[in-house]
């Protein structure tokens, strides 16, 4: 069961309620409501869980990220070493491996910036999500703190 179906039972039970005459509130059953909070607190850490893997993953992308750059970097570096034999040689090596290092830093840059995009999309939905769903919540929170709202409500 998810966060939403929790919340329409809760607003089910709160309309199904029994009114009591004369003192203008509705009778709700405690233990069914308490079982619905229950279900809806196990429900909230799924989303929280789900945005903390996003989090663990933006980190893992930009870790890889670097490490490519760094052995791109080093293969750069080697490979410049290894051409040293003319100045012929060594001008051309050294130009590459500046071309090699630029470009590998440029992808590094370019793969840090698009994990750091998706990973803010992603924690940007989630707590669009997260948002709403504890608007949803306070909602009904105040609806069942104040039955006069409730009673007011529901057409008699």
């Amino acid at each position: 069961m998810n966060v939403e179906e929790i919340l329409d039972q809760m607003d089910e039970l709160v309309d199904k309620s029994t009114r009591m005459p004369l003192i203008n509130k509705n009778l709700i059953e405690a233990e069914k409501i308490g079982n619905l909070l229950d279900a809806l607190r196990l429900n909230i850490p799924v989303e929280v869980r789900q945005a903390r893997a996003i989090v663990a993953d933006r980190s893992e992308i930009i870790q890889t990220a670097r490490r490519e750059g760094e052995t791109i970097i080093r293969a750069a570096e080697e490979r410049a070493r290894k051409m040293v034999a003319e100045e012929e040689i060594v001008k051309s090596a050294q130009l590459r491996a500046t071309e090699m290092m630029s470009n590998a830093q440029q992808k590094s840059r370019e793969m840090r910036r698009g994990a750091f995009d998706f990973s803010e999309d992603m924690l940007r939905k989630t707590e669009e999500a997260l948002a709403a769903r504890l608007g949803e919540v306070r909602s009904v929170r105040q609806s069942l703190r104040n039955p006069a709202t409730i009673a007011q409500e529901k057409p008699e």
